[in-house]
């Protein structure tokens, strides 16, 4: 049976490859994923994260609700209100408000969607090279435990020819 190697070197993806790569050069294959992914991140790509950073906040529920109450304490109690009772400026506001919030929101979602893949990909490659190397170990091991096992049978092939020969026996017809 013939192996086609680089047959099957075609037949593997490239990140298989280069992990073959980096395990046959002893090379390490671990990264900081959070660095190579901060490293693509655009102004607009931070800013958006930012922006659904404070948006899913605390900080932004309590400020945003004093803000509303004001404006609200403001029309009903003012002599001349610029966003009288129903409040429909108001509402124009908080509409407009949340046209914008939701897409950042949306982008912020699918850079971390992006990034959840980026670590998923770096953990099958430290996956695959651990599972290459345990299979490098079992190889190593096995040759190791053939070698003993070829020192344990001539070693024993010696004893009993010492045997034989102190119990007067000829090692050639004992068998």
């Amino acid at each position: 049976m013939t192996v086609d190697l680089q047959g099957l070197l075609r037949a593997l993806g490239e990140r298989d490859r280069g992990i073959l790569a980096h395990m046959l050069r002893r090379t390490r294959v671990t990264r900081d994923p959070n660095v190579v992914f901060d490293e693509r991140l655009t102004f607009g790509d931070r800013l958006a994260d930012r922006v659904a950073a404070f948006g899913g906040s605390w900080t932004f529920i309590v400020l945003f609700l004093g803000a509303m109450g004001v404006w609200m304490l403001r029309n009903v109690e003012a002599t001349a209100p610029f966003d009288p009772y129903p409040f429909i400026l108001l509402n124009l506001v908080l509409s407009c408000l949340a046209a914008l919030q939701a897409p950042v929101i949306m982008m912020s979602q699918n850079r971390q969607a992006a990034k959840d893949r980026l670590d998923a990909q770096h953990d099958y490659e430290v996956n695959l090279k651990a599972e290459m190397e345990i299979m490098a170990l079992h190889l190593k091991l096995d040759e190791l435990r053939e070698q003993q096992w070829g020192a344990l049978m001539s070693m024993q092939e010696r004893q009993l020819e010492l045997l034989q020969r102190l119990s007067g026996g000829n090692p050639s017809t004992a068998a």
